[in-house]
């Protein structure tokens, strides 16, 4: 539905401090494409990344990217 959008603002802010990945590095033009999308999450989950201030959704995608790579990782060093 919403494969051409893309921000045109820099959202993709890293929540650690490891300068190893190659995200921190992207240049604006290069950031991913963004899909909307519904998901469910625990209230009191939410609650909690709302209340660290604006940005949430960005760090929510963060932890979940992290994952992901994390995942990609262990993937590969087991092969």
């Amino acid at each position: 539905m919403n494969d051409d959008f893309q921000a045109t603002w820099p959202e993709h802010t890293p929540m650690h401090t490891d300068t190893n990945t190659d995200t921190t590095a992207r240049a604006p033009s290069s950031l991913p494409l963004k899909q909307i999308v519904t998901i469910r999450l625990d209230v009191d989950m939410l609650n909690w990344f709302k209340a660290a201030g604006p940005g949430y959704q960005t760090r929510i995608n963060q932890i979940l990217r992290d994952h992901m790579d994390a995942q990609k990782a262990d993937k590969g060093a087991a092969a």
